[in-house]
């Protein structure tokens, strides 16, 4: 059935954007590579927005948002064009937010991410964390990750997702994808169950809480492959935000956990390119080792950068040694690259004389 809405998501499709933006009293608006861009010129009223936005919600999640003001699902146009869908409530009326999914999950070649990420992938056991900031396409990767694994081993991958998003059928693996709320009330509940089913890889979509940290730790430590995702830019905050969501009284006993169970961090930032339209992907990554572990148990997290970059033959890579490349490559400008930098002074010498004044204010 042709809904009203399936123009603007259209219009997003054939503009290359990434998400949707409906919002009462606004006019429908686009990202593109980045930037936020009007699609038309109309305001939409609080009747345009219900109109949009009931006939593609499961009537289910319809009430829960009328009543609690959020809501999220995953809605299919068509063949070729997925979306997750996050409604909400805000001071002017109706919102929401549309990411396009791609139905074709590309491969970590097509990604064009560094190779040693499939290393993850074969391994048996542990915990490897999939980081970066919303929008930085740290789903694709992992799907692509997913799809590598699915592909070349045979094993018994359970997802918890909220929505479901990148839909995998099972090739050499058994893919089992599980929706929260639709068939298992939380991500704790769902990962407390895969322990229970036969699962050698189990995908928490966003470890947000405590308890559901908790449980990966204790999944990871008990034999299962596990992969998790969190909000953060680097190797370091990642470690720091696990150990944080513990109470003080048991952030000892959690870095032991986190020490004996890491097998890596891969953090992923989009950047805008300089070269043509579009954005490029950069990762830090870290595989754990002795000094790793021995750094998370001290609760010294500020030396995890030198053993990075120190472990360059190991697989390991820097988040600015891989800005510095980008940059190197005159795939990204200087401003992009100092923007995203963890130590902007490495950059600044390369910011056009306008753009060093403002570094040097402290304005950028």
């Amino acid at each position: 059935m042709k809904h009203r809405i399936d123009t603007y998501f259209q219009a997003l499709v054939d503009n290359g954007g990434s998400d949707l933006h409906l919002s009462e009293g606004q006019p429908p608006k686009i990202r593109v590579h980045g930037d936020i861009v009007p699609i038309e010129e109309g305001i939409l009223t609080h009747e345009d927005m219900v109109e949009l936005m009931e006939p593609i919600c499961p009537p289910k999640l319809w009430k829960i948002f009328e009543k609690g003001g959020d809501a999220d699902f995953a809605y299919e146009m068509n063949a070729e064009s997925r979306f997750r869908c996050n409604y909400m409530k805000q001071q002017r009326g109706y919102c929401c937010v549309f990411r396009l999914i791609p139905t074709k999950i590309l491969t970590m070649e097509q990604l064009n991410v560094p190779e040693q990420i499939k290393r993850f992938g074969e391994m048996r056991s542990g915990l490897v964390l999939v980081t970066g900031p919303t929008g930085s396409g740290k789903s694709t990767t992992l799907a692509a990750l997913i799809d590598y694994i699915n592909t070349n081993f045979a094993r018994h991958i359970i997802t918890v997702e909220e929505p479901i998003e990148f839909v995998h059928p099972s090739k050499r693996s058994i893919i089992t994808q599980r929706e929260v709320p639709e068939n298992c009330p939380t991500f704790a509940d769902g990962l407390r169950a895969s322990l229970r089913e036969d699962s050698d890889i189990v995908l928490v979509g966003e470890m947000r809480d405590l308890e559901t940290i908790s449980l990966a730790l204790t999944a990871a430590e008990t034999g299962l492959l596990v992969f998790g995702t969190l909000h953060t830019n680097n190797a370091r905050k990642t470690i720091d935000r696990i150990i944080d969501v513990f109470p003080a009284e048991q952030q000892a006993q959690a870095r032991t956990m986190l020490a004996g169970s890491l097998r890596g961090v891969v953090a992923q930032l989009l950047m805008k390119r300089a070269d043509k339209p579009g954005r490029v992907a950069v990762n830090e990554i870290l595989f754990a080792t002795p000094a790793v572990s021995a750094i998370i148990r001290e609760g010294a997290t500020q030396k995890l950068a030198d053993v990075i970059i120190g472990g360059k033959s190991l697989g390991m890579q820097f988040m600015d040694d891989a800005i510095w490349q980008k940059l190197q490559q005159g795939l990204v400008s200087p401003q992009e690259a100092y923007m995203k930098a963890i130590d902007k002074a490495r950059f600044k010498n390369f910011l056009p004389p306008e753009d060093s004044i403002l570094a040097n204010a402290g304005g950028a």
